[in-house]
């Protein structure tokens, strides 16, 4: 299943993560200006839709369509890469905490099943 149960610890750090994406791809737009000399339309168009998909994201992660969303905004990170290489390098970092924070949700979850009480660990 693409979620993890309502009372996993690991929702947060999940929506933490979002959230600093959403402030990543907001500063990642004066950079990509500056430095890669991207038009500040283009910047601000692709960094800012990346920034408000984030938002929505975390605003969601109580449904599916929030893990969902969550999944799409690591690829737009990446994505962002195309625009300045470092956005690269900044968008796997994100995709890799968020597969390992994800992951370990997976493994608490399955851990709370198989308890005899059904409750903390």
């Amino acid at each position: 299943m693409i979620t993890l149960s309502p009372g996993n610890p690991m929702r947060v750090v999940l929506m933490t993560l979002l959230i600093f994406e959403v402030v990543v791809f907001g500063l990642a737009i004066p950079g990509m200006i500056l430095v890669s000399e991207v038009s500040a339309a283009a910047a601000a168009g692709f960094a800012g839709c990346a920034a408000l998909l984030a938002l929505v994201a975390a605003a969601l992660l109580r449904s599916r369509v929030g893990y969902v969303l969550g999944w799409v905004v690591q690829g737009a990170g990446l994505a962002l890469g195309f625009l300045t290489t470092t956005m690269f390098v900044v968008g796997a970092l994100f995709a890799a905490v968020w597969v390992m924070s994800f992951a370990m949700g997976k493994r608490l979850d399955s851990r709370m099943e198989a308890s005899p009480e059904g409750g903390d660990i």
